[in-house]
This record gives C-alpha cells, structure tokens and sequence, in this order.
C-alpha cells in the first residue's frame, strides 16, 4: 500500500503508457504546426496581438503548468515559434518562498523541474531557471533576448494572477503577451462568465463543450530553430539550498516527482484500481483512489491525459469512469471557478449568504472542545479517527479524500469560530498536503465549513445549517478502527 506509487510498479510497465501516448500523439499531427489548434484556449493579457519583426525568439514562461508534453500553453508558444521560424525557450521563475510551502512542496517541485529541463534539452529547448519573482526577473529576460512574444499558463489564485499582472506592466507594449488555460480541459473563462453556485449549474456547461476541448494533443517536437546561445546551467543543489522555507515538513517516499513517475500512477490506477473507484473511493481503507492529486497539482501530469486514458474504459467499468471524470472534471474545474470569479475564496466572507448568516447566528454556541492549533497539527484531540487522518497528512502528504471532509468539519467544532477554523484548516492542508495551495483545497475547506456549493441542512449547534458529520456516520460506511490503527500514533513514533 505504502509503495504503490513508487516507480508505478517496475519501470518496464510505465514504459507501457508513456510510449502509447507518444504513439497517440504522433497520429493527431507531426507537429503543433500542423494542427488545428483551438483558439479559445487562449486569451490575450498585453494590447497588441502582433509579434514585432525582428523578434528573436519566443518565450513559455512556465508557472502552474510543469511539464512539457500535453501541455496547451506549452504546444501555443512552440506553434508561435514554428510560424515565425523563431527560437523558443522556457523559463520557471522560482520564488524563495510561496505561502505554506515547505520543502516537502518545493523538494517535490524542483525535482519535477529537473525531468522539465531534461525534455526541453533533448528538443533542443533552452529551459531558464530563473531565482525571483516573475516580474523583477522575466521582463529583463525578454528584453535582453529581444524576445518577441510571451506565453503563460493560467491559474485562479490571486497571487500567480497578481503576478500576470505585475509581469504585464514591466514587459515592454510592444511585446504581445498571451495566456493559455492548460491545466482546465474547458477553459475557466470559457466554460463559466461568472461564478457558478454549485456542481449541478456548471456541469452541463462543461459537458456540453467537452467534445470540443478534450482532444489529443499534437506533440511537443525538437525544435528546428535553436538559438543564438545556450541556456545557463542550471545548478539544482544551490537552489534548493537559497529556499527560504521550512525544512521540518519532511519530504514523502511514496510519491516519486516528475512528469514519467506521475504517468505510472495513472497506468497503475487505470490498470489496478479504477475498477473499485466506483465503488470503494468513500472508503479510507481501500485502495480505489487515482492518488494523482500531487501531480495534477504541480501540473506534471495533464488532467486531460488522465481522463482520455480513463474514458477508453467506461464500456467495463462505467460507474467509475463517470465517478472519476465528476471529480476530475466537474468538481474540479467548478474550484478554480469558484476562486476565479470570487476574490475571498478563502474567507468566510466568500460564502453564501445563508451560510453566512448561520454561521452567525451560531458562532456564540457553547463547543464540546477547544483546540489550540498545536494541539490539532500533532494530532492530539479526543476523537481517533480525527487524529489518524491528521497524521496521515503529516506524515504522507495525502489525506483520504473522505476524511478530509470530517477532519475539516471537526476543525469547525472544535475552534472558537468559523473564521479561525477556517484558518486552521487551510494552515494545516497548505503545510502538509502536497497539493495544497490549489483552488481544490480552498474550496473543500469552504465546502466543509462555510457550506460552498452545498446546500442548507437541518440546524443544530455550533453548525446551523450546514452540513455535519460525525463519528457515528463513519463508522457506518467503513471500519474506523483499521483505519485508526493503521496511523496509530505510537506506530508512527509521534
């Protein structure tokens, strides 16, 4: 159970996959260029639209989205390239610190890069590490280059967007500068214009446009035009060493980093365990879950690919697939709409107003306990079941998506208010979940506690109206006590 993300079981299996796709990628188009490349992926940040003559080259400034292949923004800023028989290169802008991240994230990230900056070297791709923010680092970049055009990928979060914006007003007008949602398979400005109140407003919309965004993608090709001077080497050691983040949040062994190790995970779920999501994904000691969230998260692995691999066996195992594709789908692009379109995404501000109200009302209800933040991130409450989910977290940067649901609902019973429950909440799944930080995780929080996207239940204390659950109700759908010994503390040496 433990090992079963590592290597995806052997590498002779991955291989597998990673050459069928390769295969599959070749029959759309021998190149981007000759693909018939759907425009409404990407929109335009700067004014003008028109690359300069005399450019020197194009750049992907390369932010959520870490991989090369199945990558629309990747694929758009090699098509521009191509068209203009110009070089591309690609840069990373890495930050000394981002929010909660620990070296656990960054360890995680930084070695998925490494595998980046490989690929992009056998396709004769100038990959840049440059140590900064975007926009002290990229438009000197550019211009220094004489770089004629600027392509990012997308994210609904207010820092990577501020950063879009602050990389807009250094970069000179007449470079055009455009951005392309590839982590989405609708993309979020398109599939919605304004937020949507929950699963079953937004699923017919995305539904009904799958056909037309979940294709192929063509492939990422070596490219004919190289430039006038290679890339700086990259020295990984020394920029691990300049983060300026916790180290105490140890890195996991399960979960190897990078694009190649993400792909045998989708085989090994695809091969082993899709056939009891369906069934079994509720249950915290059953192995049914894709446990590809770390990679989708850093964008190793594209949603899309996950999904045209899944969607070849809905005709065996059709209640998973549909299963799978409401969450990696659905649900997920219903997050970074939520967090696109409202600016207090992780504020008791951004709810409803019912949920609002409620909250209130009940905000002053006498707790049966009181935690301090200590006492929850060592797992030390009164109730089991909470604490081994909280040190599976700790200790593996992955908590069973069920439990999430508990552990969060807890936090708001066990906390002096809404507000600082949810403050916990996102504190604790930002340090230790290796995808925290991403629109899923703001908006299970706000699920659990603040009622998003769900609906009004029957009142009671220190809830109100939103929705509760407890002890009782786990045990009836799984057996707790395996569960709870399983991350026995004294196990753990905690």
């Amino acid at each position: 159970e433990e090992e079963e993300g590592r290597g995806g079981g052997g590498a002779g299996r991955s291989w597998g996959l990673g050459e069928a796709v390769r295969q599959a990628r070749l029959r759309v188009a021998p190149s981007v260029q000759e693909f018939k490349y759907h425009k409404k992926r990407v929109r335009l940040v700067s004014q003008g639209s028109d690359l300069k003559d005399g450019a020197q080259g194009v750049v992907y400034w390369m932010s959520r989205d870490q991989r090369v292949q199945d990558n629309w923004a990747f694929l758009y800023a090699q098509r521009l390239a191509l068209k203009q028989q110009l070089p591309l290169h690609v840069c990373f802008c890495l930050v000394p610190k981002f929010l909660e991240a620990t070296i656990r994230h960054f360890g995680f990230m930084l070695e998925g890069l490494q595998e980046v900056a490989e690929e992009c070297q056998e396709l004769d791709i100038p990959f840049h590490l440059l140590i900064g923010f975007a926009k002290d680092v990229l438009p000197p970049f550019v211009t220094g280059r004489g770089l004629g055009g600027v392509v990012t990928d997308f994210s609904p979060l207010r820092v990577p967007m501020q950063w879009v914006e602050d990389v807009k007003e250094r970069l000179p007008g007449e470079v055009p500068f455009v951005q392309v949602d590839a982590h989405n398979i609708v993309p979020c400005w398109v599939a919605s214009d304004k937020q949507e109140y929950g699963a079953r407003t937004i699923r017919r919309k995305i539904h009904d446009r799958l056909s037309e965004f979940l294709t192929e993608f063509p492939p990422v090709i070596k490219h004919p035009y190289p430039p006038p001077a290679p890339a700086e080497p990259i020295d990984w050691g020394a920029c691990r060493a300049s983060l300026q983040v916790d180290r105490s949040v140890k890195e996991v062994t399960w979960a190897t980093p990078g694009p190649a190790a993400g792909l045998a995970v989708l085989e090994s779920f695809v091969g082993e365990r899709l056939k009891s999501f369906g069934t079994d994904r509720n249950n915290p000691n059953r192995a049914a879950l894709s446990n590809l969230s770390p990679w989708f998260h850093f964008g190793q692995v594209s949603v899309q690919r996950a999904i045209l691999e899944v969607q070849k066996h809905r005709s065996r195992y059709k209640e998973s697939v549909d299963g799978f594709i409401e969450e990696a789908v659905v649900r997920r692009e219903l997050a970074d709409n939520f967090c696109y379109y409202n600016r207090n995404y992780d504020k008791v501000e951004g709810a409803y107003d019912w949920a609002k109200t409620t909250l209130k009302l009940h905000a002053q209800d006498q707790r049966s306990h009181l935690y301090e933040l200590k006492q929850l991130e060592e797992g030390k409450t009164h109730d089991p079941l909470w604490n081994a989910a909280q040190l599976q977290m700790v200790h593996e940067g992955k908590m069973h998506g069920f439990l999430r649901m508990y552990w969060a609902k807890k936090i708001l019973e066990w906390t002096r208010s809404p507000e600082e429950a949810l403050k916990f909440t996102i504190y604790l799944n930002d340090r230790y979940e290796l995808d925290g930080r991403d629109p899923n995780g703001y908006v299970g929080c706000m699920w659990s506690i603040c009622g998003i996207h769900d609906q009004g239940w029957a009142e009671r204390a220190v809830f109100g109206k939103i929705r509760y659950m407890n002890y009782a109700g786990c045990k009836r759908k799984f057996d707790v006590g395996q569960f709870e010994r399983r991350y026995d503390p004294r196990k753990l040496g905690q």
